[in-house]
């Protein structure tokens, strides 16, 4: 359904609990990081109800979802580390198209959320599937759920408000770029890591 090029080791789940504290820290950060994101694309393009209506609703549950880290992180004694810099993200950062029209800007930007939520979504899934903690296991399947729900806005959204761009053409650009991107990832405890 997702489309992604490469599927992530099965064995990054053991990297990723081997650390529980980091993976959780990160994992966190990146759910504001997507609040953020979507408050962002509610700013710059508010002539568009549907999505300032569809954006509201996501921001508001990536926060829950951050809340939700936060608690597990508070119930297991851990604690809230700072934010991470995330090179996955930031590598999309430079893919991303910021030339042309204000439009073109908006498209890309869209299709930059999809492609983190799809990643996103197919970690949790590796995580659900191979980490030994049953409670994380049926979160990180649960959350899994959404991220595959928000990928899917971003793409619609996408496809909606393009004028003159060929959005499953770019997305496809999108899907090989963060194909050859992946393979340098993988291997520390971090959500894109």
């Amino acid at each position: 359904m997702l489309g992604l090029k490469l599927l992530t080791d099965p064995r990054w789940a053991n990297i990723a609990e081997s650390n529980l504290e980091e993976i959780l820290t990160d994992h966190a950060w990146c759910e504001q990081k997507a609040a953020t994101n979507a408050i962002t694309l509610i700013a710059n393009n508010s002539e568009h109800m549907d999505l300032v209506e569809a954006l509201t609703a996501i921001a508001i549950e990536e926060m829950q979802h951050f809340q939700m880290v936060v608690d597990i992180i508070n119930q297991r004694g851990y604690t809230l580390g700072r934010e991470r810099k995330d090179d996955y993200v930031g590598q999309l950062v430079k893919f991303s198209r910021r030339d042309g029209s204000r439009n073109n800007a908006f498209i890309d930007r869209l299709l930059f959320a999809a492609m983190i939520e799809a990643r996103s979504c197919e970690r949790f899934r590796v995580l659900s599937q191979n980490i030994k903690d049953h409670e994380l296991a049926k979160f990180y399947h649960d959350l899994m759920v959404s991220e595959a729900g928000h990928y899917t806005v971003f793409l619609n959204f996408a496809r909606k408000y393009t004028i003159d761009i060929d959005v499953d053409k770019r997305w496809k650009e999108w899907l090989e770029f963060e194909g050859e991107l992946i393979q340098s990832f993988g291997n520390k405890e971090a959500i894109h890591g």
